[in-house]
């Protein structure tokens, strides 16, 4: 298990890989972002997109799975406190195949609770041509180690 005091600012992992599909991409947004341009390929060849494309809420989604299944299981994590700066940098099609970048850029202990601190996370979502499609800081809530005092 890391602990808060094991993260080291600085250093940076890249992993997954998340194969999107035509059907994911119109199953989630029927329920959660229903435009035609994430529902309709016929719609979405009309649109400034040009065609179908991911929700920006799905590919932030995708992220999280990426996360989870790679990064934050083997944490002692607390939760998520914040995300800033989420920039959807390029849309996400069927087909592609995303992975994640993430770097450490700050760490600091909180100041109402002695057994939690706080990482913030640089996170880049990139595709099979390595081009970043999402990113976002996100800070999340690492339990620390119990002092044996």
């Amino acid at each position: 298990m890391r602990y808060f005091e094991d993260i080291e600012v600085g250093s940076t992992e890249e992993f997954g890989e998340y194969h999107v599909t035509k059907a994911e991409i119109t199953e989630f947004a029927e329920q959660y972002d229903p435009q035609p341009f994430h529902t309709d390929e016929d719609a979405a060849s009309e649109s400034a997109f040009g065609e179908l494309v991911a929700s920006g809420w799905h590919t932030a989604a995708m992220s999280m799975r990426l996360l989870v299944d790679n990064y934050l299981g083997d944490q002692a994590g607390m939760g998520g406190r914040s995300a800033d700066e989420l920039r959807w940098e390029r849309p996400v099609t069927p087909g592609e195949t995303l992975s994640l970048r993430l770097e450490v850029v700050d760490k600091h202990c909180s100041e109402s609770d002695p057994q939690r601190g706080y990482v913030d996370n640089y996170i880049e979502v990139v595709n099979q041509d390595d081009e970043v499609v999402l990113s976002y800081i996100v800070t999340g809530m690492i339990e620390r180690r119990k002092s044996d005092e």
